[in-house]
Protein backbone atom coordinates (compact mmCIF):
# COMPACT_ATOMS: atom_id res chain seq x y z
CA UNK A 1 0.00 0.00 0.00
CA UNK A 2 1.31 3.50 -0.90
CA UNK A 3 1.91 5.90 1.96
CA UNK A 4 -1.38 8.15 0.75
CA UNK A 5 -3.11 5.78 0.34
CA UNK A 6 -2.93 4.25 3.94
CA UNK A 7 -3.09 7.81 5.29
CA UNK A 8 -6.52 8.39 3.52
CA UNK A 9 -7.79 4.77 4.90
CA UNK A 10 -6.26 5.14 8.37
CA UNK A 11 -8.17 8.75 8.56
CA UNK A 12 -11.11 7.14 7.31
CA UNK A 13 -11.09 4.61 10.33
CA UNK A 14 -10.21 6.94 13.20
CA UNK A 15 -13.04 9.43 11.83
CA UNK A 16 -15.21 6.45 12.13
CA UNK A 17 -14.22 5.37 15.78
CA UNK A 18 -16.87 6.40 18.54
CA UNK A 19 -15.33 8.04 21.59
CA UNK A 20 -16.05 5.29 23.70
CA UNK A 21 -14.15 3.14 21.19
CA UNK A 22 -11.06 5.53 20.88
CA UNK A 23 -11.07 5.79 24.99
CA UNK A 24 -11.00 2.27 25.20
CA UNK A 25 -8.24 1.56 22.46
CA UNK A 26 -6.15 4.13 24.03
CA UNK A 27 -6.57 2.56 27.68
CA UNK A 28 -5.69 -1.02 25.91
CA UNK A 29 -2.65 0.67 24.59
CA UNK A 30 -1.98 2.84 28.15
CA UNK A 31 -1.89 -0.95 29.76
CA UNK A 32 -0.09 -2.73 27.62
CA UNK A 33 2.72 0.08 26.93
CA UNK A 34 2.97 -0.37 30.86
CA UNK A 35 3.30 -3.83 30.78
CA UNK A 36 6.13 -3.97 27.55
CA UNK A 37 7.71 -1.16 29.64
CA UNK A 38 8.00 -2.89 33.09
CA UNK A 39 10.60 -5.52 30.92
CA UNK A 40 12.90 -2.70 28.80
CA UNK A 41 16.38 -1.92 30.04
CA UNK A 42 16.16 1.88 30.46
CA UNK A 43 19.39 3.83 32.03
CA UNK A 44 18.57 5.32 35.31
CA UNK A 45 16.97 8.44 35.32
CA UNK A 46 15.64 8.37 31.30
CA UNK A 47 14.39 11.25 28.96
CA UNK A 48 11.71 9.67 27.53
CA UNK A 49 9.69 12.23 24.52
CA UNK A 50 5.93 11.71 24.43
CA UNK A 51 3.68 13.06 22.03
CA UNK A 52 0.64 14.82 22.96
CA UNK A 53 -2.81 13.83 21.22
CA UNK A 54 -4.67 16.05 18.99
CA UNK A 55 -8.24 14.93 20.53
CA UNK A 56 -9.94 15.90 17.29
CA UNK A 57 -7.64 13.87 14.94
CA UNK A 58 -8.58 10.83 17.64
CA UNK A 59 -4.64 10.11 17.82
CA UNK A 60 -3.50 7.63 20.58
CA UNK A 61 -4.66 9.87 24.28
CA UNK A 62 -1.12 9.34 25.83
CA UNK A 63 -2.08 11.74 28.72
CA UNK A 64 -3.00 8.84 30.99
CA UNK A 65 0.63 7.24 30.43
CA UNK A 66 2.04 10.94 31.35
CA UNK A 67 -0.04 10.86 34.37
CA UNK A 68 1.27 7.57 35.35
CA UNK A 69 5.07 8.29 34.87
CA UNK A 70 4.84 11.11 36.43
CA UNK A 71 2.93 9.27 39.48
CA UNK A 72 5.08 6.33 39.65
CA UNK A 73 7.96 7.13 37.98
CA UNK A 74 9.69 9.85 39.88
CA UNK A 75 13.05 9.29 38.10
CA UNK A 76 11.60 9.95 34.66
CA UNK A 77 12.57 13.32 32.86
CA UNK A 78 9.25 13.80 30.25
CA UNK A 79 9.83 15.77 27.43
CA UNK A 80 7.29 17.25 24.69
CA UNK A 81 7.39 18.98 21.19
CA UNK A 82 7.08 22.31 20.51
CA UNK A 83 7.05 22.57 16.46
CA UNK A 84 8.44 25.13 14.02
CA UNK A 85 6.44 25.20 10.68
CA UNK A 86 9.23 27.36 9.54
CA UNK A 87 11.97 25.27 10.24
CA UNK A 88 10.41 22.27 9.97
CA UNK A 89 11.70 21.13 13.03
CA UNK A 90 10.82 20.46 16.60
CA UNK A 91 12.30 21.42 20.08
CA UNK A 92 11.82 19.41 23.00
CA UNK A 93 11.32 20.57 26.60
CA UNK A 94 10.70 19.43 30.07
CA UNK A 95 6.82 18.04 30.74
CA UNK A 96 5.93 17.96 34.08
CA UNK A 97 2.39 18.12 36.17
CA UNK A 98 2.85 21.95 36.48
CA UNK A 99 4.11 22.92 32.88
CA UNK A 100 1.44 24.92 31.35
CA UNK A 101 0.12 23.35 27.92
CA UNK A 102 -1.44 24.99 24.96
CA UNK A 103 -2.23 24.92 20.84
CA UNK A 104 -0.02 25.43 18.99
CA UNK A 105 1.24 24.54 15.18
CA UNK A 106 -1.93 22.64 13.59
CA UNK A 107 -3.60 22.53 17.07
CA UNK A 108 -1.28 20.21 18.67
CA UNK A 109 -0.89 20.63 22.39
CA UNK A 110 2.59 21.68 23.36
CA UNK A 111 4.72 22.77 26.81
CA UNK A 112 4.96 26.72 27.04
CA UNK A 113 7.45 27.90 29.58
CA UNK A 114 9.44 24.76 30.29
CA UNK A 115 12.71 26.54 30.30
CA UNK A 116 15.81 25.02 27.90
CA UNK A 117 15.20 22.93 25.29
CA UNK A 118 16.29 19.22 25.75
CA UNK A 119 19.07 17.78 23.26
CA UNK A 120 17.31 15.02 20.97
CA UNK A 121 20.55 13.01 21.87
CA UNK A 122 19.77 12.88 25.48
CA UNK A 123 16.19 11.17 24.29
CA UNK A 124 16.03 7.31 25.61
CA UNK A 125 12.51 6.72 23.86
CA UNK A 126 10.51 8.15 21.78
CA UNK A 127 6.60 7.32 22.20
CA UNK A 128 5.85 7.95 18.36
CA UNK A 129 2.43 9.32 16.77
CA UNK A 130 1.58 7.65 13.31
CA UNK A 131 -1.82 6.97 11.33
CA UNK A 132 -0.78 3.63 9.86
CA UNK A 133 2.57 0.89 10.02
CA UNK A 134 3.51 -1.95 8.43
CA UNK A 135 5.00 -5.69 9.31
CA UNK A 136 8.57 -4.05 8.81
CA UNK A 137 8.43 -1.20 11.43
CA UNK A 138 7.89 1.75 8.63
CA UNK A 139 5.24 4.06 9.67
CA UNK A 140 2.72 6.50 8.07
CA UNK A 141 2.55 9.93 9.78
CA UNK A 142 0.90 13.31 8.41
CA UNK A 143 3.22 13.84 5.55
CA UNK A 144 5.04 16.42 7.04
CA UNK A 145 8.51 14.71 8.24
CA UNK A 146 8.68 16.34 11.51
CA UNK A 147 9.19 13.19 13.27
CA UNK A 148 11.55 11.33 10.46
CA UNK A 149 13.48 14.59 10.80
CA UNK A 150 13.64 14.32 14.90
CA UNK A 151 14.21 10.65 14.87
CA UNK A 152 17.44 11.00 12.36
CA UNK A 153 19.04 13.14 15.40
CA UNK A 154 18.53 10.77 18.31
CA UNK A 155 21.00 8.73 19.21
CA UNK A 156 21.00 4.81 17.44
CA UNK A 157 20.74 3.28 20.43
CA UNK A 158 16.75 5.46 21.42
CA UNK A 159 14.00 3.10 21.45
CA UNK A 160 10.90 4.52 18.66
CA UNK A 161 7.72 2.89 19.94
CA UNK A 162 5.12 3.63 18.15
CA UNK A 163 1.05 3.35 19.04
CA UNK A 164 -1.79 2.70 17.06
CA UNK A 165 -4.92 2.43 17.27
CA UNK A 166 -5.20 -0.34 14.93
CA UNK A 167 -3.40 -3.59 13.65
CA UNK A 168 -0.10 -3.51 11.16
CA UNK A 169 -1.26 -3.23 7.14
CA UNK A 170 1.58 -5.40 5.20
CA UNK A 171 3.93 -3.16 3.55
CA UNK A 172 4.13 0.63 3.23
CA UNK A 173 5.48 0.39 -0.57
CA UNK A 174 7.23 4.05 -1.14
CA UNK A 175 9.53 4.01 2.26
CA UNK A 176 12.53 6.37 1.16
CA UNK A 177 16.03 6.64 2.64
CA UNK A 178 15.12 9.36 4.90
CA UNK A 179 12.37 7.57 6.45
CA UNK A 180 13.29 6.16 10.64
CA UNK A 181 11.95 2.85 11.19
CA UNK A 182 9.95 1.70 14.60
CA UNK A 183 11.74 -0.31 17.38
CA UNK A 184 8.48 -1.14 18.25
CA UNK A 185 4.79 -0.90 17.88
CA UNK A 186 1.67 -1.42 20.22
CA UNK A 187 -1.82 -1.81 19.88
CA UNK A 188 -4.67 -2.55 21.62
CA UNK A 189 -4.01 -6.09 20.95
CA UNK A 190 -0.28 -6.75 20.40
CA UNK A 191 2.93 -5.60 20.92
CA UNK A 192 5.40 -5.90 17.26
CA UNK A 193 8.86 -6.09 17.90
CA UNK A 194 11.24 -5.11 14.74
CA UNK A 195 14.53 -6.09 14.72
CA UNK A 196 17.25 -3.83 13.63
CA UNK A 197 18.17 -6.11 10.77
CA UNK A 198 14.67 -5.95 9.23
CA UNK A 199 14.31 -4.70 5.71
Amino acid sequence: MLKSEARQLFRDRRRALTEAGWATASDAIQERFFTWFSGVDLPPGPVIHTFLPIARQKEVDTWPIVRRLWQDFSQITLVAPVTDRSSGEMTNYALRPDTPVVAGAYGIPEPTGAGRPVSASAIDLVLVPLLAFDLRGHRVGYGGGFYDRFLARCRPDCLKVGLSLFEPIEVIQDVFEGDVRLNYCLTPDQTYCFPISAG
